[in-house]
């Protein structure tokens, strides 16, 4: 079982054209007549502008309930309207277990769904998946979560980099501490492939401070919910508490946890997050909370429907299939908590630009 982080943020469409080049797409945002198809003037456009979605249904799926996909719902909803697509849908299986997840995408493709964006629940397993839905004709990418082992049989993966999230993370929490003393990690489930990646990253910030700082404890299998990483990190500051200088959390829950024990024993710990949760951002604002590092759940949503439903169409292919794309994190503390979204919704843009210009080819 996986959970991700929360993300909040309004959905952002994006118009932008691009200069035609020899290796570059051209791309709008198509005009949408009152039938729901392109209008006339959008299909003189070439590239990977998007001429007629209107036979093209999009499922966005994660794993199972967690708040940070349901920015993607409202996403999805805007995006069906703006690109002018024949039906889009958000769902989610009560569980999270990969063969529910697979009856539901089954469902769905009967219905007549034919693109889907997944968040696997399984990240050993969610391949075969992959595999199966593309054998039947689907445009498919893994949102939110790339496969295991470094193969990827979707058409292309577009989420965070969680290695360099939880690296920038780190960085930032040895910043707040004064470049020494003992920190502890708290994360998620010690199986998932993303948590391994953030304990290689956290590790990789420490190693980097030439001993001055110590990785006191890394806590795992506590992002269930919020009660289990409560217990976990009350139970830290009972313990260790004085020896504890830092803490840096890289799953929602125990983020939470952390910015609360902090406050509530009045500990000089610093905590740096993750996730732009109204509770973490308002303990930066007023201190309890050094820093959070933001994930782009929007980006991957509007991206990641805009691009399958040109696969779909067949407008576009990928250059690469299964090709990564780090879909971004940023760094928000007391200095650019206002309005440290302006950098989210401009990787978004270079997103798509990243996209048209170099992974897709619509020739």
């Amino acid at each position: 079982m996986r959970f991700p982080t929360r993300s909040v943020l309004p959905g952002l469409m994006v118009t932008l054209v691009l200069a035609a080049g020899t290796a570059a797409c051209t791309y709008r945002n198509a005009d949408v007549a009152a039938d729901g198809q392109a209008s006339p003037n959008a299909r003189t456009g070439g590239g990977a502008e998007l001429v007629d979605g209107s036979r093209t249904k999009v499922a966005l799926v994660p794993g199972g309930a967690h708040p940070y996909f349901q920015v993607w719902k409202s996403t999805l909803d805007t995006a069906g309207k703006t690109y002018g697509l024949g039906d889009v849908t958000f769902d989610e299986t009560a569980e999270w277990d990969q063969q529910k997840q697979n009856n539901l995408l089954s469902t769905l493709a009967a219905r007549g769904y034919n693109a889907f964006g997944v968040f696997g629940v399984s990240p050993t397993d969610i391949n075969t998946t992959f595999a199966d839905l593309r054998s039947q004709g689907f445009a498919v990418a893994s949102l939110g979560s790339c496969p295991a082992g470094g193969e990827d049989e979707a058409d292309f993966c577009l989420s965070t980099n969680v290695e360099l999230a939880a690296y920038k993370a780190t960085k930032a929490a040895i910043e707040a501490m004064g470049g020494k003393g003992s920190l502890v990690h708290v994360t998620g489930n010690n199986v998932d492939a993303n948590t391994q990646l953030r304990i290689k990253g956290v590790k990789k910030a420490v190693d980097e401070s030439g001993g001055k700082v110590r990785l006191l404890q890394t806590i795992t299998d506590i992002d269930k919910d919020l009660q289990t990483a409560q217990k976990a990190v009350s139970d830290l500051m009972a313990a260790k508490g004085d020896q504890v200088q830092g803490i840096v959390a890289t799953a929602y829950n125990p983020a939470v946890a952390a910015a609360d024990a902090v406050q509530a024993t009045g500990s000089a710990a610093k905590v740096v997050a993750i996730d732009d949760d109204a509770k973490i951002l308002g303990a930066i604002e007023q201190g309890t909370v050094a820093a959070t590092v933001v994930q782009n759940p929007v980006g991957q949503a509007e991206v990641g429907t805009w691009a399958l439903a040109l696969l779909q169409t067949e407008q576009c292919a990928m250059r690469t299939p299964g090709v990564e794309v780090d879909s971004g994190s940023f760094v928000v503390d007391k200095a650019n908590v206002a309005d440290y979204d302006k950098d989210r919704q401009a990787k978004t843009e270079q997103l798509k630009t990243e996209f048209a210009d170099k992974l897709l080819d619509c020739g």
